[in-house]
């Protein structure tokens, strides 16, 4: 067994013949470059990329194979250059009765063991969707019915940030998982935290108790990619091994959380945006306490202490920590010239945050920048909360 690092949330913006996948994603998000961008500059070991059902992406993906430098392994995944497993996932919006009666969106990160399953649910997937080429394409299925497709191509489905104020369960949709599941909600043994949310809030809703919590950077951009991960305890990288972490099985599991704190999420407050600003709210209200505004985004935290059912937040005795960490790019004062010489000496950003000490950085990047990089990727840094589609800010 050894630990290794996943990053199960990752976008891709064009193919590699420049035709949009994911329209809000960089045009330099293709399936060669974000393998070379874990394997090379992030220290990644497994990256889920979550638009392989796009018919132009796994023709990308076919060529990719046949240039020789990955592989499809025995048990599921791709493996690039013997040190970065790809989980072939495909993200779905889909349609729910949401709590008051009126149609909600929640999006769902699949991912499936081999290109002939997602291949193969590709071709389902299209029946659903107006455009299968592109990414996150609503659909006509509920959640309840999606399951059961994505285990027909022996998938696994986890519900994607599942506090946001757009598009999700738990934010746009209903209070409770199992209402959307039913008796199928068994199979689902993880859940995406989110950028606004942690496990301390999470763990205040009782029907998460036996789920595992990923966090996943929902990456649009190379740069993105790893601005939350997870550590795992694994035997090797693989769907396989990967499934079993996420069911806690066999000795595999996920053994931390690493993510930005909550309030540097940019959805983490309710947010007015006639006074560009965040407020304080319940839900039955609909008017801004500071200007009367009605163009609201009801936050993450709001939302949570509007549903949470427990008294005190108590997680599982297996349930791992949460460790806030703010990502290189987030931190005051260190821009790309900076990361790019830390990257020249430490080869990778995970050598970075998880093995170079504060006289190692002070070596190559001074004493004022090497502290700011270890008060904040240490979770000492003060944050200004984010709400409204706007990050929140590190202050040092």
């Amino acid at each position: 067994m050894y630990e290794i690092f996943a990053d199960l949330h990752i976008h891709i913006g064009r193919s590699e013949s420049g035709k949009p996948i994911k329209i809000t994603g960089a045009r330099s998000l293709n399936f060669a470059n974000i393998a070379k961008e874990c394997s090379d500059r992030k220290g990644i070991q497994v990256a889920g990329i979550i638009d392989c059902a796009s018919p132009y992406v796994i023709e990308d993906i076919e060529n990719f194979l046949k240039a020789g430098e990955a592989y499809e392994l025995k048990d599921g995944g791709i493996i690039y250059k013997d040190k970065v497993c790809i989980l072939l996932g495909s993200e779905v919006e889909t349609s729910e009765v949401s709590r008051n009666g009126k149609v909600g969106c929640a999006h769902n990160v699949c991912f499936f063991p081999y290109l002939k399953d997602i291949k193969a649910f590709s071709k389902e997937l299209a029946k659903h969707v107006k455009n299968v080429t592109l990414s996150t394409q609503h659909s006509d299925l509920s959640g309840y019915e999606l399951i059961d497709i994505v285990e027909k191509y022996n998938g696994i489905l986890i519900p994607a940030h599942i506090f946001t104020p757009h598009k999700s369960y738990y934010g746009n949709c209903v209070d409770r998982l199992k209402n959307i599941f039913q008796e199928k909600y068994d199979k689902i043994f993880a859940v995406e935290l989110g950028l606004s949310s942690d496990t301390f809030l999470a763990d205040q809703i009782s029907e998460l108790e036996a789920k595992t919590f990923v966090t996943n950077s929902d990456a649009h951009s190379l740069p993105r990619i790893a601005r939350e991960y997870n550590k795992m305890l694994v035997e090797d990288i693989s769907f396989k091994e990967i499934v079993k972490a996420l069911k806690n099985a066999d000795g595999r599991k996920v053994i931390a959380n690493y993510g930005l704190d909550p309030k540097l999420g940019k959805y983490h407050r309710s947010f007015c945006e006639d006074c560009n600003d965040s407020i304080e709210i319940d839900e039955a209200a609909t008017i801004c306490p500071k200007c009367g505004g009605k163009n609201i985004t009801f936050g993450v935290f709001d939302r949570i202490e509007l549903i949470k059912d427990k008294k005190e937040t108590k997680s599982p005795e297996n349930r791992p920590p949460y460790i806030y960490q703010v990502p290189l790019s987030f931190v005051p004062g260190v821009g790309k010239r900076t990361i790019d010489k830390l990257l020249d000496h430490f080869e990778t950003e995970m050598n970075i945050l998880h093995k170079a000490t504060e006289d190692d950085l002070e070596a190559v990047v001074g004493k004022k920048i090497a502290h700011t990089i270890e008060k904040a990727t240490q979770g000492n840094a003060q944050v200004h909360s984010g709400g409204g589609g706007v990050y929140g800010k590190v202050i040092i």
